[in-house]
Protein backbone atom coordinates (compact mmCIF):
# COMPACT_ATOMS: atom_id res chain seq x y z
CA UNK A 1 0.00 0.00 0.00
CA UNK A 2 2.22 2.55 -1.38
CA UNK A 3 1.44 5.75 0.85
CA UNK A 4 4.20 7.80 -0.08
CA UNK A 5 6.74 6.57 -2.33
CA UNK A 6 10.37 7.97 -2.00
CA UNK A 7 10.21 9.84 -5.57
CA UNK A 8 6.99 11.36 -4.20
CA UNK A 9 8.23 12.68 -1.20
CA UNK A 10 11.45 14.12 -2.98
CA UNK A 11 9.59 15.83 -4.96
CA UNK A 12 7.30 17.41 -2.15
CA UNK A 13 10.72 18.36 0.02
CA UNK A 14 12.45 19.86 -3.06
CA UNK A 15 9.67 21.56 -4.46
CA UNK A 16 8.93 23.54 -1.57
CA UNK A 17 11.92 24.94 -1.53
CA UNK A 18 11.83 26.56 -4.95
CA UNK A 19 8.79 28.27 -3.99
CA UNK A 20 9.71 31.82 -3.08
CA UNK A 21 8.16 33.59 0.59
CA UNK A 22 4.98 34.17 1.08
CA UNK A 23 3.82 37.10 -1.13
CA UNK A 24 2.00 40.15 0.88
CA UNK A 25 -1.22 39.31 -1.54
CA UNK A 26 -1.80 36.38 0.28
CA UNK A 27 -4.19 38.02 2.98
CA UNK A 28 -7.20 37.72 0.86
CA UNK A 29 -7.82 34.59 -0.74
CA UNK A 30 -9.78 33.99 -3.97
CA UNK A 31 -13.47 33.17 -4.40
CA UNK A 32 -13.17 31.71 -7.63
CA UNK A 33 -10.86 28.66 -8.71
CA UNK A 34 -7.99 29.12 -10.68
CA UNK A 35 -9.02 30.75 -14.11
CA UNK A 36 -6.94 28.14 -15.70
CA UNK A 37 -7.84 25.26 -13.95
CA UNK A 38 -8.68 22.91 -17.24
CA UNK A 39 -6.06 24.08 -19.22
CA UNK A 40 -3.53 23.55 -16.84
CA UNK A 41 -4.85 19.92 -15.86
CA UNK A 42 -4.64 18.92 -19.62
CA UNK A 43 -1.22 20.68 -19.89
CA UNK A 44 0.09 18.41 -16.45
CA UNK A 45 -1.82 15.34 -18.03
CA UNK A 46 0.35 15.52 -20.94
CA UNK A 47 3.70 16.58 -19.67
CA UNK A 48 3.54 13.16 -17.54
CA UNK A 49 1.28 11.09 -19.77
CA UNK A 50 -1.39 10.65 -16.87
CA UNK A 51 -5.05 9.17 -18.85
CA UNK A 52 -7.03 10.06 -16.68
CA UNK A 53 -7.66 13.40 -13.55
CA UNK A 54 -10.18 13.63 -11.10
CA UNK A 55 -10.44 17.54 -9.10
CA UNK A 56 -12.21 18.69 -6.56
CA UNK A 57 -12.16 21.92 -4.71
CA UNK A 58 -14.64 22.98 -1.69
CA UNK A 59 -14.75 26.56 -0.60
CA UNK A 60 -16.45 27.92 2.72
CA UNK A 61 -17.90 24.52 2.87
CA UNK A 62 -19.46 24.78 -0.56
CA UNK A 63 -18.35 22.24 -3.76
CA UNK A 64 -17.20 25.41 -6.56
CA UNK A 65 -15.12 22.14 -8.48
CA UNK A 66 -16.12 18.55 -9.46
CA UNK A 67 -14.68 17.34 -12.52
CA UNK A 68 -12.96 14.93 -14.82
CA UNK A 69 -10.37 14.80 -17.12
CA UNK A 70 -9.20 12.71 -19.92
CA UNK A 71 -9.94 9.04 -20.13
CA UNK A 72 -10.92 6.31 -17.79
CA UNK A 73 -9.01 3.50 -19.86
CA UNK A 74 -6.41 3.67 -22.48
CA UNK A 75 -8.40 0.45 -23.89
CA UNK A 76 -12.14 2.25 -23.91
CA UNK A 77 -11.19 5.74 -24.35
CA UNK A 78 -14.61 6.58 -22.02
CA UNK A 79 -13.94 9.97 -20.43
CA UNK A 80 -13.79 10.85 -16.69
CA UNK A 81 -16.67 12.77 -15.52
CA UNK A 82 -17.31 13.81 -12.12
CA UNK A 83 -18.78 10.43 -10.85
CA UNK A 84 -15.91 8.66 -12.09
CA UNK A 85 -14.25 6.70 -9.14
CA UNK A 86 -10.29 6.64 -8.74
CA UNK A 87 -8.64 4.53 -5.96
CA UNK A 88 -7.31 6.98 -3.30
CA UNK A 89 -4.91 4.40 -1.64
CA UNK A 90 -4.07 5.91 2.01
CA UNK A 91 -6.35 8.45 1.94
CA UNK A 92 -8.74 5.80 3.21
CA UNK A 93 -6.86 6.16 6.58
CA UNK A 94 -8.36 8.97 7.49
CA UNK A 95 -11.92 6.92 7.16
CA UNK A 96 -10.62 4.22 9.23
CA UNK A 97 -10.02 7.17 12.22
CA UNK A 98 -13.39 8.68 11.32
CA UNK A 99 -14.80 5.43 11.86
CA UNK A 100 -13.50 4.89 15.29
CA UNK A 101 -14.41 8.61 16.25
CA UNK A 102 -18.00 8.16 15.75
CA UNK A 103 -17.21 4.51 18.58
CA UNK A 104 -15.64 7.55 20.91
CA UNK A 105 -18.79 9.75 20.44
CA UNK A 106 -20.81 7.15 21.57
CA UNK A 107 -19.16 6.20 24.15
CA UNK A 108 -18.14 2.94 23.39
CA UNK A 109 -14.27 3.74 22.55
CA UNK A 110 -11.42 5.85 24.42
CA UNK A 111 -8.85 7.37 22.55
CA UNK A 112 -6.74 5.98 25.94
CA UNK A 113 -8.19 2.68 25.81
CA UNK A 114 -5.56 -0.32 25.52
CA UNK A 115 -5.97 -1.85 22.17
CA UNK A 116 -5.57 -5.92 23.81
CA UNK A 117 -8.60 -4.71 26.43
CA UNK A 118 -11.05 -4.40 22.94
CA UNK A 119 -9.44 -6.67 20.64
CA UNK A 120 -9.14 -10.48 21.42
CA UNK A 121 -5.43 -11.59 19.86
CA UNK A 122 -4.14 -8.49 19.81
CA UNK A 123 -0.38 -9.32 20.65
CA UNK A 124 2.51 -6.85 19.40
CA UNK A 125 6.55 -8.48 19.07
CA UNK A 126 7.28 -6.44 22.46
CA UNK A 127 4.84 -7.24 25.71
CA UNK A 128 5.56 -3.76 26.56
CA UNK A 129 3.96 -2.33 23.45
CA UNK A 130 1.14 -5.32 23.70
CA UNK A 131 0.42 -4.04 27.26
CA UNK A 132 0.12 -0.17 26.48
CA UNK A 133 -0.80 -0.04 22.91
CA UNK A 134 -3.96 2.59 23.06
CA UNK A 135 -6.67 3.14 20.16
CA UNK A 136 -4.79 6.80 19.72
CA UNK A 137 -1.31 4.94 19.26
CA UNK A 138 -2.77 2.23 16.33
CA UNK A 139 -3.44 5.73 14.13
CA UNK A 140 0.02 7.41 14.86
CA UNK A 141 2.88 5.47 13.27
CA UNK A 142 4.52 5.32 16.38
CA UNK A 143 4.48 1.65 17.00
CA UNK A 144 8.51 0.73 16.69
CA UNK A 145 7.71 -0.88 13.45
CA UNK A 146 9.64 0.00 10.70
CA UNK A 147 8.99 2.14 7.80
CA UNK A 148 6.27 -0.02 6.09
CA UNK A 149 7.00 -3.04 7.97
CA UNK A 150 5.03 -6.00 7.25
CA UNK A 151 3.52 -4.24 4.22
CA UNK A 152 4.45 -7.65 2.15
CA UNK A 153 1.54 -9.82 4.34
CA UNK A 154 -1.00 -7.27 1.95
CA UNK A 155 1.31 -6.20 -1.11
CA UNK A 156 1.11 -6.87 -4.56
CA UNK A 157 -2.24 -9.20 -2.71
CA UNK A 158 -2.52 -11.56 -0.03
CA UNK A 159 -5.27 -14.40 0.50
CA UNK A 160 -4.65 -13.37 4.18
CA UNK A 161 -8.00 -12.23 6.53
CA UNK A 162 -7.69 -9.15 8.21
CA UNK A 163 -7.94 -11.63 12.14
CA UNK A 164 -5.15 -13.15 10.14
CA UNK A 165 -2.89 -9.87 9.86
CA UNK A 166 -3.50 -9.24 13.43
CA UNK A 167 -2.49 -12.60 14.35
CA UNK A 168 0.60 -12.19 12.38
CA UNK A 169 1.60 -8.87 14.00
CA UNK A 170 3.22 -10.95 16.78
CA UNK A 171 6.03 -11.60 14.72
CA UNK A 172 7.41 -8.40 13.40
CA UNK A 173 10.13 -7.27 15.38
CA UNK A 174 10.65 -3.46 16.19
CA UNK A 175 13.24 -1.39 14.78
CA UNK A 176 12.69 1.25 17.55
CA UNK A 177 11.20 2.01 20.86
CA UNK A 178 7.34 1.90 21.37
CA UNK A 179 6.50 5.76 21.04
CA UNK A 180 9.84 6.76 20.18
CA UNK A 181 9.81 7.73 16.77
CA UNK A 182 7.43 8.46 13.46
CA UNK A 183 7.86 5.07 11.26
CA UNK A 184 4.75 5.19 8.56
CA UNK A 185 3.43 1.82 8.45
CA UNK A 186 0.01 0.02 7.06
CA UNK A 187 -0.56 -3.28 9.17
CA UNK A 188 -1.76 -1.15 12.13
CA UNK A 189 -4.34 0.82 10.58
CA UNK A 190 -5.41 -3.21 9.02
CA UNK A 191 -5.74 -3.62 12.84
CA UNK A 192 -7.52 -0.42 13.34
CA UNK A 193 -10.53 -1.72 11.23
CA UNK A 194 -10.39 -5.11 13.08
CA UNK A 195 -11.15 -2.76 16.47
CA UNK A 196 -14.04 -1.28 14.38
CA UNK A 197 -15.85 -4.72 14.07
CA UNK A 198 -14.69 -5.62 17.60
CA UNK A 199 -16.37 -2.61 19.09
CA UNK A 200 -19.44 -2.35 16.65
CA UNK A 201 -20.14 -5.81 16.03
CA UNK A 202 -20.16 -4.98 11.57
CA UNK A 203 -17.25 -5.09 9.53
CA UNK A 204 -15.45 -2.04 8.79
CA UNK A 205 -17.12 -2.10 5.66
CA UNK A 206 -20.68 -2.15 7.19
CA UNK A 207 -19.31 0.38 9.25
CA UNK A 208 -17.88 2.79 6.91
CA UNK A 209 -21.07 2.39 4.48
CA UNK A 210 -23.73 3.02 6.96
CA UNK A 211 -21.83 5.74 9.22
CA UNK A 212 -19.96 7.52 6.90
CA UNK A 213 -20.86 6.64 3.16
CA UNK A 214 -24.33 7.16 3.90
CA UNK A 215 -25.13 10.00 6.06
CA UNK A 216 -22.62 12.11 3.50
CA UNK A 217 -24.46 11.03 0.31
CA UNK A 218 -21.00 9.34 -1.00
CA UNK A 219 -22.97 7.12 -3.67
CA UNK A 220 -20.36 6.54 -5.71
CA UNK A 221 -18.04 5.63 -3.41
CA UNK A 222 -16.63 1.87 -2.50
CA UNK A 223 -14.50 0.29 -0.33
CA UNK A 224 -12.68 -1.71 -2.65
CA UNK A 225 -11.79 -1.35 -6.24
CA UNK A 226 -13.98 -3.37 -8.73
CA UNK A 227 -12.84 -2.87 -12.45
CA UNK A 228 -16.53 -4.32 -13.51
CA UNK A 229 -17.95 -1.46 -11.65
CA UNK A 230 -19.34 0.44 -14.51
CA UNK A 231 -17.81 3.65 -12.62
CA UNK A 232 -14.62 2.55 -12.12
CA UNK A 233 -11.16 2.94 -13.66
CA UNK A 234 -8.70 1.02 -15.40
CA UNK A 235 -5.54 1.39 -13.44
CA UNK A 236 -1.99 2.24 -15.80
CA UNK A 237 1.54 1.93 -15.04
CA UNK A 238 5.08 1.89 -16.44
CA UNK A 239 6.36 -1.63 -15.94
CA UNK A 240 8.20 -2.86 -18.97
CA UNK A 241 11.43 -0.36 -18.38
CA UNK A 242 14.66 -1.20 -16.79
CA UNK A 243 12.73 0.57 -13.49
CA UNK A 244 8.92 0.46 -12.53
CA UNK A 245 7.90 4.40 -13.84
CA UNK A 246 10.00 3.98 -17.30
CA UNK A 247 8.75 2.74 -20.20
CA UNK A 248 5.27 2.49 -22.33
CA UNK A 249 1.62 3.31 -20.32
CA UNK A 250 0.23 0.05 -19.89
CA UNK A 251 -3.09 -1.10 -18.54
CA UNK A 252 -2.31 -3.26 -15.38
CA UNK A 253 -3.73 -7.01 -15.06
CA UNK A 254 -3.01 -7.27 -11.40
CA UNK A 255 -4.44 -4.76 -8.66
CA UNK A 256 -4.25 -4.51 -4.98
CA UNK A 257 -7.75 -5.96 -4.58
CA UNK A 258 -7.32 -7.68 -1.24
CA UNK A 259 -10.24 -7.32 1.06
CA UNK A 260 -7.96 -7.53 4.28
CA UNK A 261 -6.16 -4.49 3.36
CA UNK A 262 -8.57 -2.31 2.95
CA UNK A 263 -9.10 -0.13 6.55
CA UNK A 264 -5.16 1.16 5.22
CA UNK A 265 -6.11 2.01 1.33
CA UNK A 266 -8.57 0.95 -0.81
CA UNK A 267 -11.52 3.21 -0.61
CA UNK A 268 -12.42 4.57 -4.49
CA UNK A 269 -14.22 7.52 -4.83
CA UNK A 270 -15.35 10.15 -7.27
CA UNK A 271 -14.26 13.84 -7.85
CA UNK A 272 -18.52 14.63 -6.27
CA UNK A 273 -18.32 12.09 -3.46
CA UNK A 274 -14.97 13.79 -2.32
CA UNK A 275 -16.36 17.24 -2.60
CA UNK A 276 -18.71 15.98 0.04
CA UNK A 277 -16.24 14.69 2.58
CA UNK A 278 -13.89 17.32 2.52
CA UNK A 279 -17.00 19.52 3.05
CA UNK A 280 -17.68 18.01 6.10
CA UNK A 281 -14.62 18.46 8.02
CA UNK A 282 -14.99 22.33 6.25
CA UNK A 283 -17.78 22.61 8.33
CA UNK A 284 -16.68 21.18 11.37
CA UNK A 285 -18.05 17.39 11.02
CA UNK A 286 -21.78 18.96 10.17
CA UNK A 287 -23.96 17.24 7.50
CA UNK A 288 -25.65 19.66 4.97
CA UNK A 289 -28.88 19.52 6.77
CA UNK A 290 -26.67 20.68 10.39
CA UNK A 291 -26.71 17.37 11.67
CA UNK A 292 -23.44 16.38 13.00
CA UNK A 293 -21.25 13.25 11.43
CA UNK A 294 -18.46 14.18 13.70
CA UNK A 295 -18.90 15.68 17.10
CA UNK A 296 -16.60 19.28 17.08
CA UNK A 297 -13.89 17.16 19.76
CA UNK A 298 -13.27 14.42 17.27
CA UNK A 299 -12.56 16.69 14.31
CA UNK A 300 -10.18 19.02 16.71
CA UNK A 301 -8.78 15.18 17.90
CA UNK A 302 -8.41 13.70 14.58
CA UNK A 303 -6.32 17.20 13.45
CA UNK A 304 -3.90 17.58 16.22
CA UNK A 305 -0.41 16.92 16.18
CA UNK A 306 0.45 13.80 17.79
CA UNK A 307 4.28 13.02 16.82
CA UNK A 308 6.54 15.08 15.24
CA UNK A 309 7.99 13.73 11.52
CA UNK A 310 11.25 13.21 11.19
CA UNK A 311 13.34 14.91 7.85
CA UNK A 312 14.77 11.45 7.26
CA UNK A 313 11.25 9.29 7.25
CA UNK A 314 11.85 8.33 3.83
CA UNK A 315 15.48 6.99 4.27
CA UNK A 316 18.91 7.84 2.80
CA UNK A 317 17.50 7.97 -0.84
CA UNK A 318 15.88 11.13 -0.02
CA UNK A 319 17.76 12.81 2.58
CA UNK A 320 20.66 12.57 0.45
CA UNK A 321 18.91 15.10 -1.97
CA UNK A 322 17.19 17.91 0.29
CA UNK A 323 16.17 18.11 3.89
CA UNK A 324 12.64 17.15 4.35
CA UNK A 325 10.07 19.87 5.68
CA UNK A 326 10.53 20.41 9.41
CA UNK A 327 7.53 21.40 10.49
CA UNK A 328 5.57 18.41 9.58
CA UNK A 329 3.53 15.95 12.22
CA UNK A 330 1.69 13.38 12.36
CA UNK A 331 -1.88 13.58 13.90
CA UNK A 332 -4.80 10.75 13.41
CA UNK A 333 -4.84 9.24 9.72
CA UNK A 334 -3.58 12.86 8.87
CA UNK A 335 -0.31 15.05 7.98
CA UNK A 336 -0.21 17.94 9.83
CA UNK A 337 2.35 20.69 8.36
CA UNK A 338 3.16 24.24 8.12
CA UNK A 339 3.25 25.55 4.91
CA UNK A 340 4.08 29.68 4.34
CA UNK A 341 2.87 30.26 7.66
CA UNK A 342 -0.42 28.76 7.16
CA UNK A 343 -1.19 25.51 8.62
CA UNK A 344 -2.04 22.75 5.78
CA UNK A 345 -3.65 19.36 6.33
CA UNK A 346 -3.07 16.64 4.11
CA UNK A 347 -2.46 12.86 3.04
CA UNK A 348 -1.66 11.33 -0.32
CA UNK A 349 -2.14 8.12 -1.59
CA UNK A 350 -1.20 5.67 -4.03
CA UNK A 351 -1.85 2.30 -4.81
CA UNK A 352 -0.98 -0.07 -7.91
CA UNK A 353 -1.98 2.16 -10.93
CA UNK A 354 -3.35 4.94 -9.49
CA UNK A 355 -2.49 8.27 -7.21
CA UNK A 356 -4.38 10.53 -4.80
CA UNK A 357 -3.40 13.74 -2.67
CA UNK A 358 -6.26 15.88 -0.07
CA UNK A 359 -5.16 19.01 1.14
CA UNK A 360 -6.83 21.28 3.51
CA UNK A 361 -5.90 25.14 4.03
CA UNK A 362 -7.79 25.86 6.88
CA UNK A 363 -7.64 29.39 7.99
CA UNK A 364 -8.21 30.34 3.32
CA UNK A 365 -11.45 27.55 4.29
CA UNK A 366 -10.39 25.67 1.24
CA UNK A 367 -9.84 22.16 0.32
CA UNK A 368 -8.62 20.43 -2.74
CA UNK A 369 -8.42 16.89 -4.01
CA UNK A 370 -6.67 15.30 -7.40
CA UNK A 371 -6.30 11.89 -8.78
CA UNK A 372 -4.78 10.19 -10.99
CA UNK A 373 -5.32 6.80 -12.50
CA UNK A 374 -1.69 5.62 -13.41
CA UNK A 375 1.19 6.08 -11.09
CA UNK A 376 2.81 9.21 -13.28
CA UNK A 377 3.36 11.23 -10.21
CA UNK A 378 4.65 14.53 -11.77
CA UNK A 379 0.80 15.05 -12.98
CA UNK A 380 -0.95 15.15 -9.46
CA UNK A 381 1.89 17.21 -7.62
CA UNK A 382 2.06 19.99 -10.70
CA UNK A 383 -1.48 20.34 -9.77
CA UNK A 384 -1.49 19.97 -5.96
CA UNK A 385 1.53 22.95 -6.41
CA UNK A 386 -0.64 24.78 -9.05
CA UNK A 387 -3.20 24.86 -6.62
CA UNK A 388 -1.66 25.53 -3.14
CA UNK A 389 0.41 28.73 -5.06
CA UNK A 390 -3.17 30.03 -5.73
CA UNK A 391 -4.67 29.51 -2.40
CA UNK A 392 -1.80 30.93 -0.72
CA UNK A 393 -1.45 33.74 -3.22
CA UNK A 394 2.02 32.97 -4.37
CA UNK A 395 3.45 33.25 -7.50
CA UNK A 396 3.22 30.17 -10.09
CA UNK A 397 6.49 28.46 -10.98
CA UNK A 398 6.77 25.57 -13.71
CA UNK A 399 5.80 22.89 -11.28
CA UNK A 400 5.75 20.87 -14.62
CA UNK A 401 9.28 21.95 -15.56
CA UNK A 402 10.52 21.33 -12.30
CA UNK A 403 9.07 18.20 -11.80
CA UNK A 404 10.08 16.39 -15.12
CA UNK A 405 13.93 18.04 -14.07
CA UNK A 406 13.32 16.32 -10.35
CA UNK A 407 12.23 12.88 -12.21
CA UNK A 408 14.67 12.51 -14.93
CA UNK A 409 17.54 13.39 -12.24
CA UNK A 410 16.30 10.74 -9.72
CA UNK A 411 15.96 8.03 -13.09
CA UNK A 412 19.27 8.82 -14.42
CA UNK A 413 20.75 8.50 -10.50
CA UNK A 414 19.34 5.41 -10.02
CA UNK A 415 20.11 3.70 -13.56
CA UNK A 416 23.99 4.81 -12.43
CA UNK A 417 23.60 2.69 -8.98
CA UNK A 418 22.30 -0.49 -10.84
CA UNK A 419 25.49 -0.12 -13.57
CA UNK A 420 28.13 0.17 -10.65
CA UNK A 421 26.70 -2.83 -7.88
CA UNK A 422 28.59 -4.25 -4.96
CA UNK A 423 30.50 -6.87 -5.66
CA UNK A 424 28.08 -9.31 -4.12
CA UNK A 425 25.65 -8.52 -7.37
CA UNK A 426 28.38 -8.60 -10.11
CA UNK A 427 27.61 -11.73 -12.30
CA UNK A 428 29.36 -14.77 -12.04
CA UNK A 429 29.05 -18.49 -12.67
CA UNK A 430 30.06 -19.32 -9.29
CA UNK A 431 27.56 -20.99 -6.63
CA UNK A 432 28.29 -23.22 -3.45
CA UNK A 433 25.52 -25.60 -4.32
CA UNK A 434 24.22 -27.31 -7.46
CA UNK A 435 20.89 -25.40 -8.49
CA UNK A 436 18.90 -27.86 -7.51
CA UNK A 437 20.08 -28.31 -4.24
CA UNK A 438 18.45 -24.70 -3.15
CA UNK A 439 14.57 -25.86 -3.61
CA UNK A 440 12.68 -26.14 -0.94
CA UNK A 441 9.76 -24.52 1.51
CA UNK A 442 11.53 -21.30 3.78
CA UNK A 443 9.28 -19.84 6.30
CA UNK A 444 9.02 -16.35 8.03
CA UNK A 445 7.59 -16.06 11.17
CA UNK A 446 5.38 -13.06 10.09
CA UNK A 447 4.82 -13.49 6.37
CA UNK A 448 4.64 -17.30 5.91
CA UNK A 449 5.85 -19.57 3.56
CA UNK A 450 8.04 -19.29 0.53
CA UNK A 451 9.10 -22.07 -2.33
CA UNK A 452 11.47 -22.32 -4.44
CA UNK A 453 11.38 -25.39 -7.01
CA UNK A 454 13.63 -26.87 -9.50
CA UNK A 455 11.59 -27.03 -13.29
CA UNK A 456 12.90 -28.96 -16.21
CA UNK A 457 16.12 -27.94 -17.13
CA UNK A 458 17.74 -26.92 -13.75
CA UNK A 459 15.77 -23.32 -13.78
CA UNK A 460 14.34 -22.30 -10.61
CA UNK A 461 11.28 -21.34 -9.87
CA UNK A 462 10.09 -18.95 -7.10
CA UNK A 463 6.66 -18.54 -5.28
CA UNK A 464 5.18 -16.57 -2.19
CA UNK A 465 2.67 -18.90 -1.53
CA UNK A 466 0.21 -16.42 0.18
CA UNK A 467 0.77 -13.91 -2.63
CA UNK A 468 -1.15 -14.63 -5.53
CA UNK A 469 0.59 -14.22 -8.33
CA UNK A 470 3.88 -13.75 -6.96
CA UNK A 471 5.96 -16.26 -8.58
CA UNK A 472 8.42 -16.21 -11.44
CA UNK A 473 12.10 -17.72 -12.77
CA UNK A 474 15.04 -17.11 -10.16
CA UNK A 475 18.32 -16.57 -12.20
CA UNK A 476 21.38 -16.87 -10.91
CA UNK A 477 23.49 -13.98 -10.51
CA UNK A 478 26.92 -14.65 -8.36
CA UNK A 479 28.15 -17.26 -5.80
CA UNK A 480 24.91 -17.90 -3.88
CA UNK A 481 22.74 -14.50 -5.05
CA UNK A 482 19.57 -14.96 -7.56
CA UNK A 483 17.30 -12.14 -8.82
CA UNK A 484 13.18 -12.55 -9.08
CA UNK A 485 11.88 -12.27 -12.30
CA UNK A 486 8.24 -11.95 -11.10
CA UNK A 487 5.46 -12.87 -13.94
CA UNK A 488 3.70 -10.12 -12.63
CA UNK A 489 6.22 -7.00 -13.92
CA UNK A 490 4.40 -4.74 -11.89
CA UNK A 491 6.19 -6.19 -8.69
CA UNK A 492 9.40 -5.21 -7.76
CA UNK A 493 12.10 -7.74 -8.27
CA UNK A 494 14.50 -8.33 -5.52
CA UNK A 495 17.95 -9.73 -5.30
CA UNK A 496 17.56 -13.65 -3.14
CA UNK A 497 20.93 -14.14 -1.31
CA UNK A 498 21.07 -17.81 0.53
CA UNK A 499 23.29 -18.34 2.91
CA UNK A 500 25.40 -21.63 2.79
CA UNK A 501 27.19 -22.77 5.78
CA UNK A 502 29.20 -26.48 5.21
CA UNK A 503 26.78 -26.97 2.06
CA UNK A 504 23.85 -26.56 4.31
CA UNK A 505 21.45 -23.62 3.89
CA UNK A 506 20.64 -21.77 7.02
CA UNK A 507 19.11 -18.83 5.72
CA UNK A 508 18.45 -16.49 3.08
CA UNK A 509 17.34 -12.60 2.58
CA UNK A 510 15.96 -10.81 -0.03
CA UNK A 511 16.38 -6.65 -0.99
CA UNK A 512 14.94 -5.30 -3.71
CA UNK A 513 17.36 -4.64 -6.96
CA UNK A 514 15.39 -0.95 -8.08
CA UNK A 515 16.96 2.00 -5.69
CA UNK A 516 14.02 2.91 -6.08
CA UNK A 517 11.54 0.85 -5.10
CA UNK A 518 8.66 1.46 -2.83
CA UNK A 519 9.08 0.75 1.00
CA UNK A 520 5.78 -1.56 0.88
CA UNK A 521 8.05 -4.40 -1.09
CA UNK A 522 9.85 -4.54 2.77
CA UNK A 523 11.88 -7.87 1.71
CA UNK A 524 14.66 -6.27 3.79
CA UNK A 525 12.36 -7.77 6.66
CA UNK A 526 11.74 -11.45 5.88
CA UNK A 527 13.83 -13.56 7.67
CA UNK A 528 13.19 -16.98 5.90
CA UNK A 529 14.73 -20.06 6.86
CA UNK A 530 14.31 -23.77 6.11
CA UNK A 531 11.10 -25.45 6.68
CA UNK A 532 11.22 -28.45 4.63
CA UNK A 533 14.01 -29.03 1.85
CA UNK A 534 14.79 -31.36 -0.91
CA UNK A 535 17.74 -31.39 -2.49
Amino acid sequence: MRMSTRVESAALALLALLVPALASAASSRSLQPPPDLDQYVERAMSAFGAPGMSVAIVQDGKTVVAKGYGVRSMATHAPVTPDTIFPIGSESKAFTSAALAILVDEGKLKWSDHVADKLPGFRMYDPYATAHMTVRDLLTHRSGLGLGEGDLMIIPNTTRSRADIVHALRYLQPRTGFREQFAYDNILYIVAGALVQAVSGQTWEQFVRQHLFGPLGMSDSTTLYDPSNPNAVALHGRVNGPIRGMGPETILKEVLDSKAAAPCGLINASAADMAKWMAMWENDGKLPNGKRLLSAAAVHELWAPEVVVPTDTYGPAVSKLIPLPTLQDYALGWFVEEDFGHEVIEHTGAVFGALAALYFIPDRHVAFSVAINSEDSGARLAVVYHLLAYYLGQPQQDWIGHLRQIRRGMVRQTLTQMKHLPKQYVANDKSSLPLPAYSGTYSDPWYGTMTVSARQGGQLWIRFNLTPGMEGPLEHVADDTFRTHWNDRGIEDAYVTFHVDRGHIGALAMKPVSPLADFSFDYRDLHFRPATQSN
